[in-house]
């Protein structure tokens, strides 16, 4: 083993130490205390080595800042701000203290990106390495899946589709610009919070975070709400990006609706409502289900459960 666990917890007060606002008792005692309002978000996520990171692919940082993400963009999609951060890592015995201090440092910054701290936490041996994650956010109103309405538009906060991008080229020999930025969106994504906070402040009726994939979680928004939505390919081919990763997709011989409607982890928001900040990409109608997202293949999408 390349280091003990008191060296690492020392490490560890290090990075996510010092004074911090509404921390009362940080990390050192068996919990930590903090203040925080009356309505608060709470959420967790877990990532497995081999199922949701390679340390082939990823550095220990952009892992770091991967898990944190998808946390953060939880609090986020629920209309939320995230605040505090309390980590559980299950590490082997064969890392190195270095690996462990990005894995560390990647965390702390993207929580520090938020304005979020982390308070506390756990270590574990175990046969993998795994990084469960739990967030807590200040809410006010709580926006939900389940308020989309007849007559909204349907918006997202950026193009989804450059993280499976990534991951389906990560072992190809191509280190064009385009393929290198959508290896880096696979290892840890660039997630627009801000984008969040523009759905949040311009009233969306409905909100969500697309972490497996827009047919997904539109499918589920739109039983949530018992409604249709209705997405339009031609508005979607009108984003900015579009182009881009279509001619990726070319180059390696993939179908780009695969990527942009069945891949996951991009951590874009999706919204409803009337003339938000976003992307629009369809209207809400009465009625159930979803349409216009049609493809050629089934899609393949993200499953934890065969």
């Amino acid at each position: 083993m390349n280091f003990d666990e008191a060296r690492v917890i020392a490490a560890l007060a290090r990075i996510f130490g010092g004074s911090q606002r509404g921390v009362e008792i940080g990390i050192g005692d068996d919990a930590a205390v903090v203040k925080t309002s009356e309505r608060t978000a709470i959420t967790t996520d877990i990532a497995v080595e081999g199922t949701h990171f390679n340390t082939q692919w990823s550095s220990a940082f952009d892992i770091g800042r991967k898990i944190t993400a998808a946390n953060l963009a939880d609090i986020y999609a629920m209309g939320g701000s995230p605040k505090f951060l309390v980590a559980a890592v299950t590490l082997t015995g064969d890392e190195s203290m270095e690996w462990i201090e990005e894995l560390a440092e990647g965390i702390a910054h993207e929580a520090s990106s938020c304005g979020a701290y982390v308070v506390g936490g756990d270590l574990a041996k175990g046969p993998c390495k795994s990084i469960a994650i739990s967030a807590i956010g200040q809410i006010d109103i709580a926006i939900t899946r389940s308020g989309a309405q007849p007559a909204d538009s349907i918006y997202i906060s950026s193009l989804p589709g450059w993280s499976a991008a990534g991951l389906a080229i990560i072992e190809k020999d191509l280190d064009s610009d385009i393929a290198l930025h959508a290896v880096s969106e696979f290892s840890a994504p660039t997630v627009d919070y801000a984008a969040a906070v523009q759905f949040s402040n311009g009233k969306a009726s409905s909100l969500c975070d697309i972490s497996d994939a827009l047919v997904i979680q539109a499918e589920q928004l739109a039983n949530a709400s018992s409604v249709h939505l209705a997405f339009d390919k031609k508005l979607i081919e009108n984003h900015p990006e579009f182009v881009t990763l279509s001619e990726l997709a070319d180059s390696v011989g993939m179908d780009v609706w695969q990527w942009i409607l069945a891949g996951g982890e991009d951590h874009v928001f999706l919204a409803t409502g009337k003339e938000l900040a976003g992307f629009c990409i369809g209207t809400v109608q009465a009625g159930s289900g979803i349409s216009g997202v049609e493809m050629k293949k089934v899609p393949d999408t993200w499953r934890h459960f065969n």
